[in-house]
């Protein structure tokens, strides 16, 4: 059997992390195939399509699959699901939407957050804020799947030419509607698909001396910025630079956190990271248990120091 993976896309192009969980898919054995269910989304069907280890894409176009609206796109898989053993979304918002709904018509138990594919009915997923890691195994006959991208390296944009099969689109579900969008344009690279990220915690005091103190260095590194949730709690940061375990799951490269004490929360989002470098004048700061360079030191002197130098 192969495994369904259900595409991210904004209808002209695919989402990094669709590439992240069609390597998932790719360890389940079988074929891999994806759905790109959109409206006018054929440039982001032909994209999935080289995707390396992509055999098939299935492309539904309908205005009622416009908006990835949760209700319609779940009917959508459920409406291909019978032809696959394994269905995986990446664990975003959206995947985290329509999944759930998937798994309960299907009558099976999700399996959440995957890290690591041992076998085709075993897998790994971080409990306890990550400070655990569940074995699980389904004996479902169909598993329906979210992927934590930070576990999987993400496929090749291209390699293949795999074919793009039309499928019939579901009628509109009529249970929701789209009535509109406010969307955060971003000068910066987005926090889960940053290369480097400089975050910030409460110790910064204000929402001003984050601008002054953590955006020159961002500039210089080319980073996005990230916060703590005591940071954003305090109105320092807006909500969607939050890190965490009710924030984003991020891995970038390099992760510099400056005046972020470490609590479990943050550093379930954080600590996957490739080299995190932490900045704290508390030497028992829990943010030093993980980081690979500690700075003990104040933030208001070192990063300064440290953007001159660079």
């Amino acid at each position: 059997m192969a495994a369904l993976v259900i595409a991210e896309h904004d209808h002209a192009s695919i989402k990094g992390a669709t590439l992240n969980t069609v390597t998932a898919a790719a360890q389940c054995g079988g074929e891999v195939h994806v759905l790109v269910a959109g409206s006018g989304a054929s440039a982001a069907a032909q994209q999935a399509a080289g995707i390396a280890g992509v055999a098939k894409v299935l492309h539904a176009d309908s205005p009622a699959l416009a908006h990835a609206l949760a209700e319609n796109l779940a009917e959508q898989v459920l409406a291909l699901a019978s032809g696959y053993s394994h269905i995986l979304f990446a664990a975003t918002a959206g995947g985290k939407n329509v999944a759930p709904r998937v798994a309960a018509r299907l009558d099976v138990a999700q399996v959440s957050d995957v890290t690591k594919v041992i076998s085709a009915d075993t897998f790994e997923r971080p409990i306890y804020a990550g400070n655990a890691i569940a074995t699980v195994q389904s004996t479902d006959a169909v598993k329906v799947i979210t992927v934590r991208t930070t576990g999987f390296d993400p496929a090749g944009a291209s390699g293949t030419s795999a074919a793009v099969e039309a499928v019939a689109a579901v009628a509109d579900a009529g249970t929701s509607s789209f009535v509109g969008s406010e969307i955060a344009k971003l000068d910066r690279p987005e926090l889960t698909s940053a290369k480097i990220i400089v975050s910030g915690g409460r110790a910064l005091g204000s929402s001003e001396k984050f601008a002054e103190v953590l955006t020159p260095l961002a500039d210089k590194l080319g980073a996005a910025l990230g916060a703590s949730r005591a940071a954003v709690d305090a109105g320092y940061a807006p909500n969607d630079w939050q890190v965490g375990q009710t924030g984003k799951i991020v891995a970038p490269q390099l992760y510099v956190a400056c005046g972020i004490s470490g609590a479990i929360q943050h550093l379930a989002g954080m600590k996957d990271s490739k080299v995190i470098v932490a900045i704290n004048k508390d030497p028992e700061a829990p943010i030093f248990s993980v980081a690979d360079y500690g700075l003990e030191a104040d933030l208001f002197a070192a990063v300064p120091e440290l953007v001159s130098s660079l």
